[in-house]
């Protein structure tokens, strides 16, 4: 028996693929199997640890999903460099240059956020709490929360922005071989995440109301964990569930113990009503609302509704790191969902993302440029070459961002997303979109003689 299976021998707690695949994981955490190593071939692995052939190959073939090892051909199988980076998420936002009108960020027009004033004079020493042991949700921010929420939730809970709440579930939730089911395209970091937790990403595709309710079954044919969807203005597509749709999903999950994590990453700026399948499947639900783009990045601030044992479970997890988030942000937050001014930025930014939006996409359809989606501040225009769209966007100054990171699937055509929250109705919109009208049909040179 070799070092490296011995080291795997004393690990091995399950004789499965995913009991291997633990293991392997378990020796890189205690360093003992160090970057680069160089693991034994499939069939002595099986002999020395008394395993089918089968099963190591299936556990190989979970780790180099995860990212954990890398198969090189001749030169055989050996333990990857730890990631140091959202290698999607900074694919999608790396930029080569700069750009004097940059459509890449995802992020809203600062211009259009809610005035805070009246939010910061509000928080005075009464309102601030004193102690570590308060609650770790403000209980006038639940009653808020509740009034316009999409179904009757049991539990809340706050995180540090939406990206939080899904760590929190995939830290409580997920383990090493899991499947996950979530939506072709979808946003890049979630993928990086997924990965991260050594996860297989089983992708299902989308169409004008949402995730495919056949596809989805056909997923679920293999148990899976959970379903990560996003339910309005979903990123990067623009697409939000209609509510026949999110029923039918709901019914087709009703049974199964897959977890639901919806991710309403724009909140309160989506012009979609509030929706959820916990409508449907209330215990199997996370529900999460970002108020990144409606109320402010710097906020930091998401609400997540689930069972009393799921936020539960997150909020005990939570106690290991930073115990909550800011209870002085959460009262600053109250004040934005209730202040009547507030209240009233917040719905004119909806109708002016709205209105930008829809003004790109019927100058694009002029230019014979169809744009799916109809909500959010983000379209996903189909290019014929991806690199070709970039490159000729660029050199008219504009910054976009590419597609692939996006994927979960094979595609036989490009995208890029260009985000309009800043592109206002006297900004040159016409100009604009003969810009990305002609990147769209920029193709790779071939060469030739």
């Amino acid at each position: 028996m070799s070092d490296v299976t011995t080291v795997l021998g004393e690990r091995l707690e399950s004789r499965t693929a995913r009991g291997l695949a633990q293991a392997v994981s378990r020796a890189v955490r205690d360093g003992v199997l160090d970057p680069g190593t160089k693991l034994p071939a499939i069939r002595a692995v099986a002999r020395d640890l008394q395993l089918s052939p089968t099963t190591v190959s299936a556990s190989w073939s979970l780790l180099a999903r995860s990212g954990a090892i890398v198969t090189d051909g001749r030169r055989g199988t050996t333990v990857a460099e730890p990631h140091t980076a959202s290698d999607r998420y900074r694919q999608a936002l790396e930029h080569p240059t700069l750009f004097s009108l940059d459509l890449s960020t995802g992020v809203p027009d600062p211009q259009l956020l809610p005035q805070l004033d009246k939010a910061l004079t509000s928080v005075t020493g009464a309102t601030t709490p004193s102690s570590y042991l308060d609650p770790p949700v403000v209980p006038e921010l639940v009653a808020a929360l509740r009034a316009d929420w999409p179904y009757a939730a049991e539990e809340f809970g706050i995180t540090d922005g939406a990206m939080d709440a899904v760590d929190l579930a995939i830290q409580c939730f997920f383990r090493f071989g899991d499947r996950v089911i979530v939506e072709h395209p979808t946003f890049p970091l979630l993928l990086d995440r997924l990965e991260a937790a050594g996860v297989e990403v089983v992708g299902v595709q989308l169409d004008e109301e949402g995730m495919l309710v056949e596809s989805l079954e056909k997923a679920l044919g293999t148990p899976a964990v959970a379903v990560i969807l996003q339910p309005r203005a979903q990123n990067p597509t623009g697409v939000s569930l209609t509510r026949p749709r999110a029923r039918a999903l709901g019914e087709a999950l009703r049974g199964t113990g897959t977890l639901v994590i919806e991710d309403d990453a724009a909140g309160s700026v989506a012009s979609t009503a509030p929706l959820s399948l916990g409508e449907v499947v209330p215990e199997q639900t996370l529900h999460i609302r970002s108020f990144s783009k409606s109320h402010g990045p710097d906020l930091r601030l998401a609400a997540v509704s689930g069972s009393r044992s799921m936020i539960g479970a997150m909020n005990a997890r939570r106690q290991l790191g930073q115990g909550w988030s800011s209870r002085l942000l959460q009262r600053i937050l109250l004040v934005l969902l209730t202040d009547d001014t507030a209240v009233t930025q917040v719905a004119t930014a909806r109708h002016e993302y709205q209105r930008r939006r829809d003004a790109v996409v019927a100058a694009l359809a002029e230019h014979d440029v169809v744009v799916a989606g109809s909500d959010g501040i983000n379209l996903w225009v189909p290019v014929l070459d991806e690199s070709a769209a970039l490159v000729r966007l660029a050199s008219q100054g504009i910054g976009a961002t590419p597609g692939t990171p996006f994927q979960v699937l094979p595609e036989k055509s490009g995208h890029i997303r260009v985000t309009v929250a800043t592109v206002t109705v006297t900004s040159g919109v016409e100009e604009l979109a003969g810009n990305i009208a002609m990147a769209a049909r920029a193709g790779r040179w071939t060469g030739g003689r």
